[in-house]
């Protein structure tokens, strides 16, 4: 193909890739090591044209092949754009992560049925071919799942395939060669696939997702405890109410969110292994005299999953819902804060720190936006809006199964991933982050009617006829200064004391008890993390 200006549109993959001087390989475009993804270039659009040929400076452009070429031609801004900000679930939650989680359950599996004295045809491994086993788990890699994806084109059964890649690396073994047919012995292929999703789920909850959870409490808690005695005033409908603080106002969503994170920590991540219409028909044909429940019990409990003895083909799929709303839940109350620090940063109440380079507005120079946390909210709608779909979905399946769900659980990805990609941005943006105390200062200056709550309060008690309707007359809707506040409480009969104690208030020392609640976010969050403040 030779490209030029004549390309059609339609060649865009084809064009980038000539241009880039790509050729066609087989060369495997990334590999899962140590327990890390890494990515290799992708060379797989069978281009043939050179550099020179479109005659592209490579001295002068320097792009970044890897990156460059993966992120024009993905269909997914995940797999695109944002690879070098979600690549941390890839392990997990991947076409690999499903593939290997799987080829660990076969494994697993047969291991179990070699500790089974009744099944003798299985007899209990020796330690080099155990050692065999694990060494397929521990160095699995991509060449090998792109075995697996070759065989399934064989196939058309990914599950089967993975039977049959085990099998064929596994003739070689003396000892294991002899018992190849036991693997996927009973199984369903829901009983292989349902175990790896609650694998995939678990792992990238406990080495990702959750760890960025906790990373945004601890932000939004220093927030709230470095600013726990700035004055701020409040808006309630969008108009100047009580003031509190800024440190207090943080705190709120400090334990609001760390509440939901214990909530999502707290779902149990089922697993069933009971055959093809969860009744153990099969295994008890075979061996009537297992007590295969009490099997798949100890089975599915190994690998650190719950198991769930009530199901059809399928898991039930109702914890992943439980799973996926509370996650929701944990979201909605990020984009409650995103918004919020949008809104005091459009306020002036936050300055934003600027990076040498960056341009706000294509026309605009002054610009400084909030796109952090714009980003942050756009991508948990996204998120929500997937996960949401998920849980709405996957409880309902027909009869004993349909194969509705296995399409839609293929998305988990989606939604955790941008929601991993929001967490992340809304970090980002809580870095940039500088408290303009003049700006917050000025607010309240101008707010002296916010005073008229306590007045009326202080009247009520000492028993002023009418305090609330005097003070409604003195304040809505007309221009309050110090001055007037300081007038009417001069001529208030009540106590001296009290009337000393009102002069004295100012729209800045008017908070409350907002500047101890700040300080004691730790504490609250330590009670919510022990399940005693809900």
């Amino acid at each position: 193909m030779e490209v030029g200006a004549n390309c059609r549109v339609l060649d865009q993959p084809r064009f980038i890739c000539a241009a880039m001087g790509f050729q066609k390989s087989k060369e495997p475009s990334s590999v899962f090591r140590n327990g890390s993804f890494y990515r290799k270039p992708h060379r797989n659009f069978g281009c043939k044209a050179t550099l020179q040929d479109c005659q592209v400076p490579v001295e002068k452009k320097k792009i970044n092949v890897v990156d460059e070429l993966s992120s024009l031609v993905a269909l997914s801004p995940l797999d695109g754009r944002y690879w070098g900000k979600v690549k941390d679930l890839a392990p997990y939650l991947s076409e690999y992560g499903l593939i290997f989680y799987r080829v660990l359950v076969e494994i697993k599996w047969l291991l179990k049925l070699s500790q089974i004295p009744e099944i003798v045809e299985v007899p209990r491994f020796s330690e080099d071919a155990s050692a065999f086993l694990q060494g397929l788990i521990d160095n699995f890699c991509e060449d090998d799942a792109l075995e697996i994806k070759s065989i399934e084109k064989v196939t058309n059964h990914d599950v089967k395939a993975v039977e049959y890649f085990l099998k064929q690396r596994c003739q070689s073994h003396p000892e294991i060669s002899k018992v190849l047919e036991f693997f996927h012995f009973s199984c369903t292929s829901e009983d292989i696939n349902n175990l790896a999703h609650g694998l995939m789920l678990k792992e990238s909850l406990e080495n990702v997702l959750l760890p960025f959870m906790d990373k945004l409490t601890n932000a939004i808690s220093t927030i709230a405890k470095d600013n726990a005695h700035i004055p701020i005033l409040c808006r309630t409908h969008g108009q100047p109410a009580s003031p509190s603080t800024l440190g207090k106002e943080m705190a709120i969503f400090a334990v609001r969110l760390s509440r939901e994170r214990l909530e999502v920590s707290k779902v149990k991540i089922m697993g069933k292994f009971a055959g093809a219409v969860g009744n153990y028909n099969a295994h008890l044909v075979a061996y009537p005299n297992v007590n295969w429940p009490k099997v798949a019990k100890e089975f599915v409990n190994s690998l650190d999953l719950s198991f769930n003895p009530y199901v059809t083909q399928i898991e039930t799929h109702d914890y992943m819902a439980r799973l996926f709303f509370t996650i929701v839940r944990y979201n909605n109350i990020l984009i409650d804060f995103d918004r919020d620090i949008w809104s005091y940063i459009s306020l002036g109440y936050f300055k934003q720190i600027t990076k040498a380079g960056e341009i706000g507005s294509s026309t605009m120079p002054h610009k400084v936006n909030p796109i952090d946390f714009e980003n942050s909210e756009g991508n948990l709608g996204v998120a929500n809006g997937a996960l949401a779909q998920l849980s709405e979905k996957l409880p309902i399946s027909r009869w004993q199964r349909d194969l509705t769900d296995s399409t839609v659980i293929r998305n988990m990805g989606v939604g955790l991933g941008h929601s991993l990609l929001a967490y992340k941005s809304t970090l980002q943006g809580i870095g940039k982050l500088q408290v303009n105390e003049s700006r917050i200062n000025d607010d309240l200056e101008q707010s002296w009617e916010v005073l008229a709550e306590p007045i009326q309060t202080v009247m009520r008690r000492y028993g002023v006829p009418e305090p609330y309707e005097k003070l409604k007359e003195l304040t809505r809707g007309k221009t309050v200064t110090k001055e007037s506040i300081r007038r009417f409480i001069e001529g208030l009969e009540i106590p001296k004391e009290a009337k000393t104690n009102l002069l004295d208030l100012t729209p800045q020392s008017y908070v409350g008890a907002a500047v101890e609640l700040a300080r004691d976010v730790d504490m609250a969050l330590n009670l919510v993390n022990r399940g005693q403040l809900f």
